[in-house]
């Protein structure tokens, strides 16, 4: 099978691309632009490790946002998956840089799935984010709750995402599935994400800001269960009568910004020094995921618990950086 991945040398991509290559039956085909938006060594380093892995791995450093470009790619290659985790991410950096989230969120979306369209691909998969969901309290949070008022720029470019694809869907009977996902986390992860932030000031003694004062809750989700979800959504096409479906991939088991703090400060025998902050604008409070549909559609189960992913995750920050 021929697997396109975008986004292939971010985090999730990375790890996504590291399973599919598991099974020999598979061709993965990564495209990423390696912007600056964080520490390109990491990137770098995630795609030597895919190119050592596989020579069934194949990398294309291309923008999604020329068009032209990837007409290239999908005519040379005939694709079947499409796996579409490209995107400018960051809530707080999408305030102050909103142009970037337009050109690659959208435009480069766009792209993409006009391709998987003209190439007749069997699955258009592409990431959203429980961002989508705002400011709603309703927890646990369901697929069918409202989404129409996103509080950032990123969320409003992921929201437009799914209509997008939904549209495609109908149209073109474009076999799409979106999947919200939250609070992803582990090894080779964004230094942008709160649990890198927090290992690095403690590690480095270097004060951390502590946004709403650290009240906030986050589904966080680690990525091992986060790419299985994604193989397991696969081969499964939506079934209704516009073929197209939207899925929380969570823990469903949110964690106190505070008590993530506690374990990292017990993992290291020593307080981290915290500067405390209000939220920030398009922040939001709590985030939890109901993960009732995909577990009932591929028996999605997270196994990894808080303690072992942070474990898991410091043994990895600790090997990395020990130079």
């Amino acid at each position: 099978m021929k697997i396109l991945v975008t986004g292939c040398a971010g985090f999730i991509g990375y790890h996504l691309c590291l399973k599919l290559l598991e099974n020999p039956k598979n061709h993965v085909f990564g495209i990423d632009n390696l912007n600056k938006y964080y520490d390109l060594k990491l990137k770098k380093d995630r795609l030597s490790n895919l190119k050592k892995l596989s020579k069934k791995f194949r990398f294309y450093k291309k923008d999604i946002s020329n068009i032209s470009d990837l007409k290239k790619i999908f005519k040379n290659n005939n694709f079947n998956i499409v796996v579409h985790l490209a995107a400018q991410a960051g809530v707080r950096y999408s305030i102050q840089n909103p142009r970037s989230y337009f050109e690659t969120n959208m435009l480069g979306f766009f792209n993409v799935i006009e391709l998987s369209k003209v190439h007749k691909i069997k699955h258009f998969i592409f990431a959203s984010t429980s961002s989508v969901y705002g400011s709603n309290n309703n927890f646990p949070l369901k697929e069918s709750e409202n989404t129409d008022t996103p509080l950032s720029f990123y969320a409003a470019t992921k929201k437009s995402n799914e209509i997008m694809a939904y549209a495609y869907s109908n149209i073109y009977n474009l076999p799409c599935t979106g999947l919200r996902f939250f609070t992803v986390y582990g090894p080779y992860g964004r230094p942008d994400m709160f649990l890198y932030l927090l290992t690095s000031a403690i590690k480095r003694s270097k004060r951390l800001n502590l946004f709403n004062k650290g009240n906030h809750y986050r589904d966080f989700t680690y990525i091992d269960d986060v790419v299985g979800a994604i193989i397991g959504i696969i081969p499964k096409l939506p079934s209704s009568k516009v073929p197209f479906s939207v899925y929380n991939i969570g823990s469903s088991s949110p964690k106190n910004i505070k008590n993530i703090l506690k374990m990292i400060e017990r993992i290291f025998n020593k307080r981290v020094r915290i500067n405390l902050k209000n939220i920030q604008k398009g922040d939001v409070f709590k985030t939890h995921a109901d993960i009732s549909k995909i577990s009932k559609r591929i028996n999605f189960k997270p196994k990894i618990s808080a303690k072992e992913g942070i474990n898991r995750f410091v043994k990895w920050y600790n090997q990395y950086y020990k130079k």
